[in-house]
């Protein structure tokens, strides 16, 4: 696993050894920042259920603000950090060691411009996350999902899919406020 572009071009980041957690394909995190294009320089970014940090690492490579990672397992926290460390991107960044829906709950940090969540694939439902995020999303705010395809993205929480694609067994569905 490798940063692909921006300053910390061609990096090797760290991954968790914990089999819940899925790096990140290049080919995957190539089709997610070609999407995003110009709205990751200087955007606040949220990396949701955040892993290794690839995705948050990635966008403060190309140019975001400031990457926010939230991720629950201590190991993968450890890893976050140290790939921070790796890149030197750690002044632009925050982590946060709990649950996504125990953070949404509580922070008051945002609003984000970018986000991205990448659950586990046993996480069968993000009604909740999707709920508590809408609050601290910035005007124009783009949430990007990383799931397995046969999840279905919820309806109801004020988002609306506006791009989805499919990469084998993993589909990445962009979703914006709706209008």
């Amino acid at each position: 696993m490798r940063v692909i572009a921006g300053t910390a071009r061609g990096l090797r980041l760290a991954a968790p050894r914990d089999p819940q957690t899925r790096p990140i394909s290049d080919k995957v995190k190539e089709s997610l920042f070609g999407a995003l294009g110009e709205r990751v320089a200087d955007a606040r970014f949220l990396d949701l259920y955040a892993g290794s940090g690839a995705i948050g690492i990635e966008a403060l490579s190309r140019g975001a603000a400031h990457a926010t990672f939230v991720e629950r397992a201590r190991p993968a926290v450890a890893v976050i950090r140290e790939n921070l460390a790796r890149t030197g991107m750690g002044e632009r960044a925050s982590v946060e060691a709990r649950s996504v829906e125990a953070f949404l709950g509580a922070t008051t940090a945002g609003p984000w411009d970018v986000v991205a969540l990448d659950p586990p694939y046993a996480e069968r439902t993000l009604d909740v996350p999707l709920d508590r995020l809408r609050a601290h999303l910035a005007p124009g705010a783009v949430v990007v999902v990383k799931h397995f395809w046969r999840t279905p993205m919820p309806t109801g929480a004020g988002l609306a899919v506006i791009r989805s694609r499919r990469f084998g067994e993993t589909a990445l569905t962009f979703l914006e406020e709706e209008r």
